[in-house]
């Protein structure tokens, strides 16, 4: 049973974002991805209070996620990939990504604290940030 609300056109729209920001981290480093964009759907917390939807958690601004921006994610979504944004909808979870509600690339070592928010480890290149349960319950 999926854990937020969508349909195809949003299914194609996150497997899109997870194969654009991730894609040369594998499918793990896709799903991890996936996670953080389901969990602020999933949210009402920080700077993620009106994001319902995949469509507005995707291009969200600001704050949303920089491959929007390249060509790239305007590619047709792939079957494969398509099967991985699915899995995320219906809750899979993967750590560091599980409560996660940031990530990027450092370049180099992953920082304690981005943006206030505690690193919960990294995968490859991308270091994740989860909240703390008393800033954002509903990521737990």
């Amino acid at each position: 049973m999926a854990v937020i609300p969508h349909n195809e056109k949003e299914v194609e729209l996150l497997a899109r974002l997870m194969r654009a920001e991730a894609e040369g981290e594998g499918e793990l480093g896709m799903l991890m991805v996936g996670n953080v964009g389901v969990n602020r759907v999933l949210v009402d917390c920080l700077d993620f209070t009106n994001i319902r939807t995949i469509e507005q958690m995707v291009f969200q601004r600001p704050g949303g996620f920089e491959a929007t921006m390249k060509g790239y994610f305007y590619q047709r979504a792939r079957e494969q990939d398509k099967r991985l944004a699915r899995r995320t909808i219906q809750g899979e979870r993967f750590h560091p990504a599980t409560n996660s509600l940031w990530f990027f690339d450092p370049g180099g070592p992953c920082p304690a604290q981005w943006y206030n928010q505690w690193n919960a480890g990294r995968f490859k290149t991308h270091c994740f940030y989860s909240p703390t349960q008393t800033d954002c319950p509903s990521v737990f």
